[in-house]
């Protein structure tokens, strides 16, 4: 279906055209037409599927024809500040040709910053974009008024519930009017997403477009390995495997912390990004990532959802994430843009249980290449449980064949 054919208004159009979109996604079809029709969403969907246009379209369209000056006319709230940048930017674009105001509100940020948020929720912004914390923040000092609001879109409930926000939106919803329409996106659909959406939603339109399996372009491959065998073997990878834009994922920031420090003495060329850094200094990793000037980039699993960059080519899980839902979303950082991409995860033997459940969810088994010889024997994988469908499990003698170099030293990864 094209976008011509829902019948935005021209000035929308414009963005949209300037946006270079021709065709919907599958989760704009089916969510699209509903909003424009007034209903509230609870849609299941996941980062990629292009859930952030499917529900800024509408929104800018119904806003323009219904426009209240001075008020607030929309509320996006979102769990980190890195996604309300991003809808930020999107929404900038989309709606370039039309009249509508936006803020990004959002913490870490400096005092010049809180005081730019101040005025523009004081005087009326059209669309709003917010993560939890900052908007509380400003709704304790009691200048912040919704009365006319029109719109709720929670982006990444599921995340924003798992990070501890539930007080904070049940707080910031008690603000608002009971007359509006919400919109409520999940990449998962628990019991508390489901409660969640009983209190805030009225008689809403479901719709399920959840990917829980990786698309089949990403090249997958676990390295059963002992915990001292994961620094040499992804040292040996980095130096091994020709990529442009590398992303490696660790559960938790100390651990990213310390195996930057280990990649810097190496002579990589890396950054870290985690919650400990000011907002100023993740906008400026972020670019450096962005425009290849940083080839090699340790996260959280902060840009696991949310982080849209073309470039990453490939992912290396450091930790077997914590949660199955994150592994998806977490190599979901590569093979955008019609692109190809590699994820490699490094697997203990105290993560084959998480692995095994991984491997479930996705319905496959995922290649298991041995490790070069020069690291020593590695353990056999043996988790409680396995999937039905076994498969890549020994192999060859070396691990990530297909993508390397000539000189077998990874680009750029002189300090």
């Amino acid at each position: 279906m094209r976008f011509t054919e829902f019948g935005f208004h021209p000035d929308l159009l414009e963005g949209i055209e300037a946006s270079n979109y021709e065709n919907a996604t599958p989760v704009q079809e089916k969510v699209i037409p509903p909003i424009l029709a007034g209903k509230d969403i609870i849609a299941s969907a996941q980062t990629g599927t292009g859930k952030t246009a499917a529900f800024l379209l509408p929104v800018i369209n119904r806003l323009l024809s219904h426009r209240i000056e001075g008020q607030v006319g929309a509320l996006v709230i979102v769990p980190t500040r890195e996604l309300a940048i991003q809808i930020a930017q999107h929404l900038e674009g989309l709606s370039y040709f039309t009249n509508l105001s936006s803020i990004a509100v959002y913490g870490g940020n400096d005092g010049s910053n809180f005081v730019a948020e101040k005025k523009a929720l004081q005087t009326g912004t059209d669309i709003v974009i917010c993560t939890p914390g900052r908007m509380i923040a400003h709704l304790n000092m009691g200048y912040v008024q919704f009365k006319q609001l029109q719109f709720l879109v929670l982006d990444e409930a599921d995340r924003m519930l798992d990070m501890g926000f539930s007080d904070d939106i049940n707080k910031i919803i008690g603000t608002l009017p009971a007359k509006r329409q919400t919109l409520l996106f999940s990449a998962t659909m628990p019991d508390k997403i489901r409660q969640l959406a009983r209190k805030i939603l009225v008689d809403p339109t479901e719709i399920n477009i959840a990917i829980s399996k990786p698309p089949e372009k990403i090249v997958q491959k676990a390295f059963v390995v002992f915990e001292p065998q994961k620094l040499p073997l992804l040292k040996d990878i980095l130096k091994n495997v020709q990529f442009k834009s590398a992303l490696v994922f660790c559960s938790r920031k100390q651990s990213v912390k310390s195996l930057a420090r280990e990649l810097e003495r190496a002579r990589f060329k890396i950054a870290e990004i985690h919650s400990d850094l000011e907002q100023a200094q993740r906008e400026d990793v972020l670019s450096g990532f962005t425009s290849g000037r940083i080839p090699i980039l340790v996260a959280t699993d902060i840009l696991s959802r949310g982080i849209d960059i073309d470039t990453i080519d490939l992912v290396i899980n450091y930790d077997v994430p914590r949660d199955a839902e994150d592994y998806v979303h977490r190599i979901g950082r590569t093979a955008r843009a019609e692109a190809d991409g590699i994820a490699f995860t490094l697997v203990s033997p105290a993560e084959q249980n998480k692995f095994a459940v991984i491997e479930k969810l996705i319905g496959k088994a995922v290649e298991k290449p041995a490790i070069p010889e020069e690291f020593g024997p590695a353990p056999e994988y043996k988790p409680q449980f396995r999937p039905k469908n076994r498969g890549g499990g020994g192999g060859g003698r070396r691990h990530h064949q297909g993508r390397s170099n000539n000189n077998g030293r990874q680009r750029g990864n002189k300090a």
